[in-house]
């Protein structure tokens, strides 16, 4: 995309950049910014100021967030161009899919459901199992996956995309240099960090004072997951994860155990461990747990009242809980006010570079 091609044209929310017959994105934080500026994540009630969890080495700007959102929603970054990350990591689904697992190239499925994109930006070890130790080699991790992208190989996928002349351009454009797959993860990882999740009812009246923000269920709900329910020992903090891996019991029901984070550590105490994901728009993201084994939060919070499933490395701080009917149904309230904001702007592209 050239320069004398680019103009801004505002639209509700934000403004569009048009060029080289592809229109742009930009989040309402970059109005009348230039394309190549830095790109300023805005700062939401609940959240801490996304800009600090930054990398320096890949600092955002909004050439460099809009080649992302491209490579995000383009299905020719698969093998056999049916798959993009947008397949799996779906907007109105809280970019989940709705799928206990998810579905890949050529049909096939993969042994865990997609984990929610939201606030991202935040988050340390990437994937269920921790196994991306940043946000920029887990963007690129799933296209050389056989069940997902299906590419052999990195090398594979850039010699495809060199083929694409409106890629070659925009990658010298941002990165002032050929297509390499580092800079692919870098872009894709930019993207992401935009897709923020605040401002929800229960920041609302915990942190604005507003009582009606909440029902009184969702009010009741709160008191019991920061007490009784025992939630916050995994799920705490400003975005309601401890950045850990639990074991929580889950396929222990089974004949086949997902060794999860063991398969990473080959630590003992690691067996059958799995992150603890952000409970923020977690209303949007059913099923639950990492083999989408649970429809709804109900069977969720029934699961924890329970006290999980017993095996010899389940984790201590999961026992019986033993929650009423009613408080079960007061912490499912609370569960649904974590709705929020900062995602909305998210859209596909009208068009992909030729």
């Amino acid at each position: 995309m050239h320069t004398r091609t680019r103009s801004l044209t505002a639209f509700a929310g934000g403004f569009l950049l048009m060029g080289a017959g592809l229109t742009f994105l930009l989040h309402p934080a970059q109005a009348g910014a230039a394309a190549d500026s830095p790109y300023l994540l805005p700062q939401i009630q609940g959240l801490e100021d996304p800009n600090g969890f930054v990398p320096a080495e890949n600092p955002l700007t909004a050439r460099k967030v809009e080649l992302g959102r491209l490579l995000f929603f383009d299905k020719r970054l698969s093998k056999n161009d049916t798959i993009a990350c947008a397949s799996c990591h779906v907007p109105g689904k809280g970019f989940a899919d709705g799928k206990p697992v998810s579905t890949g190239i050529n049909g096939l499925k993969g042994g865990r459901s997609a984990p929610a994109s939201v606030n991202r930006v935040f988050s340390k070890g990437q994937f269920w199992d921790g196994r991306a130790a940043t946000l920029e080699a887990q963007s690129i991790g799933p296209f050389v996956s056989p069940v997902e992208h299906g590419f052999a190989n990195h090398d594979e996928m850039v010699a495809k995309m060199k083929k694409i002349a409106g890629y070659r351009t925009l990658f010298q454009e941002v990165f002032g240099r050929e297509i390499v797959i580092e800079d692919v993860g870098k872009a894709i990882a930019s993207f992401q960090r935009t897709i923020l999740s605040g401002n929800s009812a229960v920041d609302t009246f915990d942190l604005s004072g507003v009582e009606n923000a909440l029902s009184e269920p969702a009010r009741r709900g709160l008191e019991l997951f920061r007490g009784k329910a025992r939630c916050t020992r995994c799920h705490s903090g400003f975005n309601f994860t401890d950045e850990k891996f639990h074991n929580l019991g889950i396929g222990w029901d089974t004949n086949t155990v997902d060794l999860g984070r063991y398969m990473v550590t080959n630590n003992p105490e690691d067996i059958g461990a799995f992150k603890t994901p952000t409970l923020r728009e977690i209303a949007h993201t059913a099923p639950y747990m990492h083999d989408g084994r649970f429809k709804t939060l109900e069977e969720v919070v029934q699961f924890y009242n329970q006290g999980g499933i017993k095996n010899p490395h389940q984790d201590n701080t999961i026992i019986p809980l033993e929650l009423t009917e009613q408080e079960q149904q007061d912490v499912v309230a609370l569960l649904k006010s974590l709705n929020g904001e900062g995602w909305q702007h998210v859209k596909a592209p009208a068009a992909f570079p030729k």
